[in-house]
C-alpha cells in the first residue's frame, strides 16, 4: 500500500483564481507577514513561496497574514506569492502510522511498517451508522488490529461498503446516503491538530499504567489515562525513562514525540526501537515498533514545526484512543515545546511574562494536558479508550521554579521529580522519593485491594522509613550513627535497602529491566515485613530482664536472611509468576521463624 502520509497539498499552478493567493511583504525568521488576504481564517494552512513552503495563519489584521512557517525560510523574497488552502492544519488518520517515523507536521521521515493486505469484516449495506460506528478492520501488523470507524461529523445509511479485499488508502471503501445526499468516505480521515477529537463522556481512571519501574508503579503511581511530568536536568535520565515506559508500559499503543530534542537521542530510538522486542503474554516475541509511532522534530529542524508536533502527535493519540486502545503519548521535551512559542511569540512583538515566555503559556499547557484521559468512545460497538500524556520538561540548570516546570506542575497529577545528586551517584531511576507525588492513589485504592489489601499500608510504611531516614541523616552527620537508638539504627538500614536494592533499578539485565508489578509488591512486602519484626524484637526486649536485642545481634544472627533481602532483585520474572511468589512467600515465612527464634534465645 503506497504511503500518502504527507501528500502534496495544491500547489499555485492548480489554482486559477489570482484571490486564491496574496504576497509576501516582510520575512523574520519563521514568520512571514502577507498582504492580500481578505478572506483568510485564523489557524487557515498556506503555501507560501515558489517552494510551497507549509505555514499556518496565526495573526490577521486588515488584509495581511501573520504566517508562522514549519520549513526553513532562506531564499523567500518580498512579493513571492502566498497561496491559500482553505483548511486548517490537519494530520491524516488511518491505516499504516503505526511503525512509521514523521515529523512535526506529519511528513514520513522513514516507511517502516509492512506493506501487507487489508482483511475486512464489513457491517451490511442498508445498516444506520453515526459518527464514531467502527465498520472494517484492517491488519496493521501481528501485534495490532486496526479498526477503520466513521469521522465522528459523519452519519447516514450505507449504500456501498466495499468486499473483503485489498484496497489503498485513496479507494472508496463506504458510501452513505443522509437527507438524499450521497457521500464517498476513503480509509483515511483528516483531522486538524488544534482541535481535540470528540467523545461520547469522560470516564474516571481507575487502572494503573504499569511501567516496570518499582519507583514509579510502587510509590508514585499513574492511571491509563492520567498526565505525568519528569522534570530534570541533563544526565538525569528523562528520556531513558521515557524509552523504558515506551518499551515495557501495559499500554496497547505508543506515539513518541521528540520535541526538540538533540539529533542523537532521537538517532538512538530510531536505530533501537526497530531492534526492541516486547514478550506478550502468550510468550511470543514481538518488536516495539509494531506499536510505536514516532514524531521526530529534533532541535536542529525548525522551531515552528516544533510547535506544531506535539499536537500531531496528540491527534495521533487520539485517533488510536477512539478504536478503543489505552495510548500512551510521550512529549521529550515540553520545554523544547515552549521554547518555540517564547521564539514566535517574540518575533510577533508581543509582551513577554517570566523568562520571555508568552502570558498564554500556562493555557496552552493546559490545552496540552486535557486532551488525556479516559473516555467513552463514540459510535457503536461501546468501548472505552484512553490517552496518557508523559512530558518530560528539561528546566535550565534543573530549576524546578522554571516557569514552563511550575505550569506543568499546577496541571499534571503525577510529579516524578529528577534529582541531579542521585544521577551522579549512578543511582536510576533518579527519581527523588522526597519531592514526588502522585495524586491518582486513592482512584487506585480499588484496585489495590483486589491486587493486595495490605499493600497501601505497606507503601505508606515505606514512604515513613524514607522520610525518617531524611530526619536522621542530620543528626547522624552531628553525632555520628552509634549514638542513635536502635530502632533508628534499624530505620536507617531499612530506608537503605530501599533505596540500593528496591528504588535503584538496572535497565541493562534482563532480571532488573522490567519488573513485574506482583514482584515489587512482594520485595516491598518483605523489606517492611523485616522492619517491622525487627522493631518489635528490640522493643520486646527492651522491657524484659535478659540479654538486649541490638541491631548488630540481629544483623550478625539473622545474617543469611539479610542477605536474601538484598538479592530479591535478582529474581528473574523469566522464570513466571507461580515460581517469584513462592519464593518471596517463603522469604517471609523464614523471617518470622527467624525473628522468633531470636527472640526465644535472648529471653
Amino acid at each position: 500500500m503506497p504511503s500518502v502520509y504527507g501528500a502534496r497539498l495544491t500547489t499555485f499552478e492548480d489554482s486559477e483564481k489570482e484571490s486564491e493567493y496574496g504576497y509576501v511583504r516582510k520575512v523574520s525568521g519563521p514568520v512571514v507577514v502577507a498582504d492580500g488576504m481578505a478572506g483568510a481564517a485564523m489557524y487557515e494552512l498556506v503555501r507560501v513561496g515558489h517552494d510551497n513552503l507549509i505555514g499556518e495563519i496565526i495573526r490577521l489584521e486588515g488584509d495581511s497574514a501573520t504566517i508562522q512557517v514549519y520549513e526553513e525560510t532562506a531564499g523567500l523574497m518580498v512579493n513571492d506569492p502566498v497561496l491559500r488552502t482553505h483548511k486548517p492544519l490537519s494530520v491524516e488518520l488511518g491505516p499504516g502510522i503505526l511503525g512509521n517515523i514523521f515529523d512535526g507536521i506529519q511528513r514520513p521521515l522513514k516507511t517502516i511498517a509492512k506493506r501487507s493486505g487489508d482483511v475486512y469484516i464489513p457491517r451490511g449495506e442498508g445498516d444506520l451508522v453515526t459518527g464514531g460506528d467502527l465498520y472494517a478492520t484492517v491488519f496493521e501488523n501481528s501485534l495490532m488490529q486496526h479498526h477503520v470507524a466513521l469521522p465522528p461529523d459523519a452519519m447516514g445509511k450505507i449504500t456501498y461498503i466495499a468486499p473483503p479485499g485489498q484496497y489503498s488508502l485513496k479507494d472508496t471503501v463506504l458510501e452513505l446516503e443522509f437527507q438524499g445526499v450521497k457521500k464517498q468516505f476513503t480509509m483515511l480521515q483528516t483531522w486538524p491538530v488544534r482541535t481535540s477529537r470528540p467523545v461520547a463522556s469522560k470516564l474516571a481512571a481507575d487502572t494503573p499504567l504499569l511501567t516496570g519501574q518499582r519507583v514509579l508503579d510502587a510509590l508514585f503511581p499513574s492511571v491509563l489515562g492520567g498526565t505525568c511530568a519528569i522534570p530534570g536536568a541533563f544526565g538525569c535520565g528523562k528520556t531513558v525513562i521515557s524509552q523504558a515506559l515506551s518499551k515495557y508500559s501495559n499500554s496497547d499503543t505508543v506515539v513518541y514525540v521528540g520535541c526538540g530534542e538533540r539529533g542523537n537521542e532521537m538517532a538512538e530510538v530510531l536505530m533501537d526501537f526497530p531492534q526492541l522486542t516486547m514478550t506478550l503474554p502468550d510468550g511470543r516475541e514481538e518488536s516495539v515498533m509494531k506499536r510505536t509511532t514516532l514524531v521526530a522534530n529534533t532541535s536542529n529542524m525548525p522551531v515552528a514545526a516544533r510547535e506544531a508536533s506535539i499536537y500531531t502527535g496528540i491527534t495521533i493519540a487520539e485517533y488510536f484512543r477512539d478504536m478503543g486502545y489505552n495510548v500512551s503519548m510521550m512529549a521529550d521535551s515540553t520545554s523544547r515545546w515552549a521554547e518555540a512559542l517564547r521564539e514566535i511569540s517574540g518575533r510577533l512583538a508581543e509582551m513577554p511574562a517570566d523568562s520571555g515566555y508568552p502570558a498564554y503559556l500556562a493555557a496552552r499547557l493546559a490545552s496540552f494536558y486535557e486532551r488525556a484521559g479516559k473516555v467513552k468512545c463514540l459510535g457503536s460497538p461501546e468501548r472505552t479508550g484512553s490517552v496518557t500524556i508523559v512530558g518530560a520538561v528539561s528546566p535550565p540548570g534543573g530549576d524546578f521554579s522554571d516557569p514552563v516546570t511550575s505550569a506543568t506542575l499546577s496541571i499534571v497529577q503525577v510529579f516524578w521529580g529528577l534529582d541531579k545528586k542521585l544521577a551522579q551517584r549512578k543511582h536510576f531511576p533518579s527519581v527523588n522519593w522526597l519531592i514526588s507525588y502522585s495524586k491518582y492513589s486513592s482512584a487506585l485504592e480499588s484496585f489495590y485491594d483486589q491486587f493486595d489489601p495490605d499493600f497501601i499500608n505497606i507503601r505508606t510504611k515505606a514512604r515513613e522509613v524514607l522520610q525518617r531516614e531524611d530526619d536522621l541523616n542530620e543528626i547522624v552527620q552531628l553525632v555520628g550513627k552509634d549514638a542513635l537508638a536502635e530502632t533508628d539504627k534499624i530505620t536507617l538500614e531499612t530506608a537503605k535497602l530501599l533505596r540500593e536494592d528496591y528504588l535503584a533499578q538496572n535497565a541493562f539485565t534482563p532480571y532488573d529491566k522490567f519488573c513485574p508489578f506482583y514482584k515489587s509488591v512482594w520485595m516491598m512486602r518483605n523489606i517492611i515485613h523485616f522492619y517491622n519484626l525487627a522493631n518489635q524484637s528490640v522493643e520486646r526486649a527492651a522491657g524484659m530482664d535478659g540479654q538486649k536485642i541490638t541491631y548488630s545481634l540481629i544483623k550478625h544472627r539473622l545474617g543469611d536472611l539479610f542477605y536474601r533481602l538484598v538479592s530479591q532483585k535478582f529474581e528473574d520474572p523469566a522464570e513466571g509468576e507461580a515460581a517469584l511468589v513462592a519464593k518471596f512467600s517463603k522469604l517471609h515465612e523464614d523471617l518470622t521463624a527467624g525473628f522468633r527464634a531470636l527472640d526465644d534465645e535472648t529471653r
